[in-house]
């Protein structure tokens, strides 16, 4: 076996055109590759172990995983006035793969000229749309108590501050119509909303954007226009999920239609590069997940997208994962299928009406829902990507059943828990490290159209990875 004290091996000493390649050319190749393959790499000799092992390669190896912008947070972070130093990257590589907690911060809301008066901020809400762009916390809409819907459009600026103190600003534009459960995702600086159900039972499939615009002089503002999509619609649904798959596509999946029925059809939306048009399509494949509503879709990156959860035809709560893969030039969906016996604490992962965010290191992290005995959680699991796309593409099955027993991991909470709640909304900002949380419902009944016994809460709260 080679050994890895020096690079006396003839095919790998100096006379190796490897070892005469530029350090930076070969980071550049040693990024092409799975992490497996680097650490396999890195020992076959002192040299390479060094090169592999170095602060500038785990850099680069960390803003390839997790994006630029996911970097600059966490340096900033780094560097704040109560550390004494910045992470080695390798070190925070690996407290970000080994993540086992989450810190939890109820924020303080004021209205914008503060003051001792009542202060005027969002009602308590559930079945809302929370999205964070341009540098803000974007909420509308919800159903609220009796039944209600609500047709309100808040913005609190957040910006790169980890902010413990929130100011709301209403924005007056009477636009869209009031809805609960309806689908609100990002695309560039824009907002897309479709659908929802108003508190007549009426089931909308109108399409909006939304632009917010953050101005020195004027504050915030943020201005909807109904987007001009053609004749070919979706159905009219809500509690259905949506979330964005590039800079101008928006995928939407299931709900509840007219007649209450669920559904289980594919739609993807492609907007115009303005942002001015669009053309829906649906999307026809087998297999595909089956009907249901309150689920979750969540891209995570390149061509793929996680749909989980949600309660079925016959009103179960369902806990399937489903990968809908937009590769090799045609779209499909696949099932992960997994035993809820081999993962530790598995039998409470089946919910609906929770959340679902990927987060920095390529996790999806789940929060809260209820499940089929609407009994409200309050718990935190992290899904791995990276082991959901090994398990897709695994021929071994010794390595796959390996792989699902750490598909997921429930982390541990500390601070402010926001408590058991259900339909909630949650988004994550732009570094993948802090997730806001806002509303739900959290006692009574579970059913918005249903007039009493509901309790809705109007907190907000910031969910932080942590890293020691």
């Amino acid at each position: 076996m080679a050994t890895t004290s020096s690079c006396s091996n003839p095919s790998i000493n100096g006379s190796s055109p490897i070892t005469r390649i530029a350090q930076d050319h070969l980071f550049s190749i040693l990024l092409l590759l799975p992490l497996d393959s680097i650490f396999c790499f890195a020992m076959t000799c002192k040299k390479f172990r060094s090169l592999t092992y170095s602060d500038p390669f785990w850099e680069s190896l960390c803003r390839r995983d997790w994006g630029q912008s996911s970097i600059d947070a966490l340096r900033s972070f780094a560097t704040d006035s109560n550390k004494q130093q910045q992470f080695p990257w390798k070190k925070l590589y690996q407290q970000i793969y080994r993540l086992d907690s989450v810190y939890c911060n109820r924020l303080l809301t004021t209205h914008p000229q503060g003051g001792d008066e009542e202060m005027l901020l969002p009602r308590p809400r559930a079945s809302h749309s929370l999205n964070f762009v341009s540098g803000c916390l974007v909420l509308f809409g919800g159903g609220c108590e009796g039944g209600k819907h609500l047709d309100d459009t808040w913005v609190a600026y957040v910006g790169n501050d980890f902010k413990r103190i929130l100011k709301w600003n209403k924005i007056e534009s009477g636009i869209p119509s009031g809805r609960f459960g309806h689908s609100c995702v990002v695309i560039g600086d824009c907002l897309v909303l479709f659908g929802g159900i108003n508190d007549h039972g009426a089931r909308q499939n109108d399409t909006w954007v939304g632009q917010v615009a953050v101005h020195d002089t004027f504050g915030i503002t943020l201005s909807w226009r109904l987007l001009d999509v053609g004749s070919i619609v979706p159905p009219p649904r809500g509690a259905h999920a949506a979330c964005s798959i590039d800079k101008r596509r928006m995928l939407i999946q299931g709900g509840i239609g007219l007649n209450g029925l669920r559904l289980g059809d594919t739609w993807v939306l492609e907007l115009s590069e303005n942002l001015h048009l669009g053309v829906w399509q649906e999307i026809v494949t087998h297999p595909s997940p089956p009907s249901r509503s309150g689920h979750t879709l969540t891209h995570v990156g390149g061509n793929q997208t996680i749909l989980f959860g949600g309660r079925g035809l016959g009103y179960e709560v369902l806990n399937d994962v489903w990968l809908f893969d937009t590769s090799e030039g045609h779209w499909r969906w696949v099932q992960l299928l997994f035993d809820l016996q081999n993962i530790p604490q598995g039998l409470a992962l089946p919910r609906v009406g929770h959340s679902a965010n990927l987060i920095i290191g390529g996790r999806l992290l789940i929060h809260g829902g209820e499940d089929s005995y609407r009994h409200r959680k309050d718990d935190f699991w992290v899904l791995d990507i990276g082991l959901v796309t090994s398990m897709m593409q695994s021929g071994t099955p010794s390595n796959l059943e390996r792989s699902k027993t750490k598909l997921w991991r429930r982390l541990k909470s500390k601070g402010d828990n926001p408590g058991g709640r259900s339909f909630h909304r949650a988004c994550v900002d732009p570094s993948g490290r802090n997730f806001y949380i806002f509303g739900g419902m959290v006692d009574g009944s579970l059913q918005p159209a249903e007039s009493s016994g509901l309790r809705f809460d109007g907190e907000l709260f910031l969910v932080e990875l942590v890293i020691q």
